[in-house]
């Protein structure tokens, strides 16, 4: 996987960011979601890399990225922080501006990075996600079913920590193995990695403050910015996949498009994991929305 990309391990504040560089052309920062890392990228990132300088990188907390400790507000792991690391993380690599794309847990670490430094993403590209704030409000009884573990990963230390400690593996098998394409979507390299990753000491208390974060200080981030009128400046595409669960319990296009003053959506024909599931039509948006000529 990522064949002729460069390894860097980044100190940014109060973490180190590990990430891969490579290819040529602008710059394009791609962010994994959970329960995974940087790996998720694998089967599109050299494709990319023909026309961007492409970065992958892991968020804190997961991958090979630092852990570090969670504070009683878990502000260490809002997406404000998070986001903070990766505009660090850029501007050590030399990138003052550049494109964004984002799945999962990654793209709600995006939403912010251009909520909070909109002079630094050019265009932003977010997969299967709608904004947290009305994922929380809409929550109804099927999405409760299947997105269980925003519901477990919340519940008081140390429950979830002790529960995924137990069996890292059995965790990353069951939170990806329950959607639409099962097990069968991801490459043994890919699962291997996600795997291994896991069970790293201190991934359970990061991903928990994560998802805390997320039910807490970020939601009080967000409504600011609601309230205030702050919308994404820049242009937003949204890519979800028509089996997934967001498409099945809610308008996706219609949410984002409250929250963006220039935005286009897309529905993949795949489930959640749409790198993974779909690399063709992902790679395809990406080059169309992200467009630039080609390098040699």
């Amino acid at each position: 996987m990522f064949d002729g990309f460069s390894t860097h391990d980044v100190p940014v504040e109060g973490a180190t960011i590990h990430a891969l560089v490579g290819g040529h052309g602008p710059a394009l920062l791609l962010l994994h979601g959970h329960p995974q890392t940087h790996a998720m990228w694998h089967r599109v990132a050299e494709g990319l890399a023909m026309r961007f300088t492409v970065v992958v990188a892991d968020l804190r907390g997961y991958g090979d990225s630092s852990r570090p400790e969670a504070d009683p507000q878990n502000m260490a792991y809002s997406k404000r922080t998070m986001a903070r690391d990766m505009v660090q993380l850029m501007a050590h690599l030399g990138f003052e501006r550049f494109l964004l794309g984002a799945h999962d847990r990654g793209a709600r670490v995006a939403h912010r990075l251009a909520l909070d430094h909109p002079e630094r993403v050019e265009k932003l590209m977010l997969l299967d996600i709608a904004p947290t704030v009305d994922m929380y409000a809409g929550t109804n009884e099927d999405f409760a079913r299947a997105y269980w573990h925003w519901f477990f990963l919340i519940q008081p230390a140390p429950l979830p920590e002790r529960l995924i400690e137990a069996d890292p593996a059995a965790y990353v098998r069951e939170v990806m193995g329950r959607r639409h394409a099962g097990l069968a979507a991801f490459a043994p390299a890919a699962m291997a990695e996600y795997e291994r990753c896991i069970a790293i000491p201190g991934t359970a208390a990061a991903i928990c403050a994560d998802y805390r974060a997320s039910a807490g200080i970020d939601l009080e981030h967000d409504r600011d910015d609601r309230e205030a009128g702050n919308k994404l400046k820049m242009p937003v595409r949204v890519m979800w996949g028509a089996n997934g669960v967001v498409h099945r319990c809610f308008d996706v296009l219609e949410l984002w498009q409250a929250q963006a003053e220039d935005i286009s959506g897309v529905l993949a024909p795949c489930g959640h994991y749409l790198a993974e599931e779909d690399p063709a039509t992902v790679l395809g948006q990406m080059h169309d929305f992200f467009h630039s000529p080609k390098t040699d």
